[in-house]
């Protein structure tokens, strides 16, 4: 049976200060921001998720993004090795936690950079993004680790937008879906539809046919509602501001022994 485990890691009081790369900078309330933060952990609760709260890291302004800090296949953990440098310091209470749920840990180890958010995976497929985050050599570790497990591992040009996972996320069966002027080659995915609004690209696979996923996205979740999916949706602006979205706000464990 699959666990239904997220992380998640309260936002830093600095978030106001997250990096901004393909985006104007706002003015981000983090007031807000933590009021959103809450009701996105409540909506992963409310559709059967239990949340594992990581160690704050407030001196970290994009901590709250705390999928870029570990990438996950089955019950074995990565930990990431961000390409920017005033990330380094979120990964270790990320490493300490899914030590205690059990995980096995392996690194990502310099000169390799690798963002979790240039990670997506659909079954034993994993597509990595050749990001400006995520370089080559931390690809071919990342082959290292997963490979003998069973995974394929597939790796895509990404540079219209920060991570592949700002382009691209998958449905429960496995079609692609993405906002088609942000996906650099929409081919190398075998099953790909295009979606209307930027972030009606990005959807967390909550079980069955629930599909989280951000209220600025409404044309979106009439398509995909109208294919039988069901969406669910939380409101994430101030983080959509910092190129945020609701895929970075979690990470999803499914593969733990339970």
């Amino acid at each position: 049976m699959p666990s239904k485990k997220a992380l998640v890691r309260r936002p830093s009081p600095r978030l106001a200060e997250g990096l901004v790369t393909h985006v104007q900078r706002e003015k981000v309330d983090v007031d807000l921001a933590l009021e959103q933060w809450e009701a996105y952990t409540q909506a992963l609760r409310t559709h059967g998720w239990e949340t594992v709260e990581v160690e704050p890291a407030d001196d970290c302004p994009d901590s709250v993004f705390v999928e870029d800090a570990v990438v996950m296949y089955k019950n074995v953990a990565l930990i990431a090795r961000p390409g920017a440098d005033s990330r380094r310091g979120e990964t270790e209470g990320v490493e300490e936690a899914v030590a205690q749920l059990g995980c096995s840990v392996n690194w990502i180890w310099e000169p390799g950079t690798l963002d979790g958010g240039d990670i997506l995976k659909v079954d034993d497929t994993i597509y990595v993004g050749r990001s400006g985050r995520t370089n080559s050599a931390a690809i071919q570790q990342l082959r290292a680790v997963f490979e003998p497990l069973g995974a394929r591992v597939v790796a895509v040009p990404v540079t219209r937008v920060l991570h592949l996972k700002s382009a691209v996320t998958a449905l429960p069966d496995g079609t692609v879906i993405g906002h088609v002027p942000h996906v650099d080659k929409p081919a190398l995915f075998p099953r790909f539809l295009p979606v209307p609004e930027e972030s009606g690209a990005h959807v967390v696979l909550l079980g069955g046919d629930k599909l989280l996923m951000a209220d600025s996205a409404p044309k979106t979740a009439e398509l995909l509602a109208d294919l039988g999916h069901e969406p669910v949706l939380v409101d994430i602006g101030e983080f959509e501001k910092l190129e945020g979205c609701v895929t970075c706000l979690s990470v999803r464990l499914r593969g733990l022994y339970v």
